[in-house]
């Protein structure tokens, strides 16, 4: 996650499309729910941030750099 995090960053540091980099974030969504379920029932704090991103993406709203 942290090498999906890193490359979302690179992309709006060179001016990427925004679908190429939203195309970033819906893999780091998935890895992060993958996570999630591995780690089920360790941490609700995981949880709440995973659904926070999922609301921010759903809503339209960018990372900013």
């Amino acid at each position: 996650m942290i090498q999906r995090l890193a490359r979302i960053e690179a992309l709006e540091r060179e001016g990427a499309p925004p679908r190429t980099v939203l195309g970033e974030v819906r893999e780091l969504l998935r890895e992060g729910e993958a996570w999630l379920e591995a780690e089920r029932g360790e941490d609700d704090l995981a949880s709440e941030a995973l659904e926070r991103c999922r609301l921010a993406y759903e809503a339209g709203v960018m990372p900013v750099a």
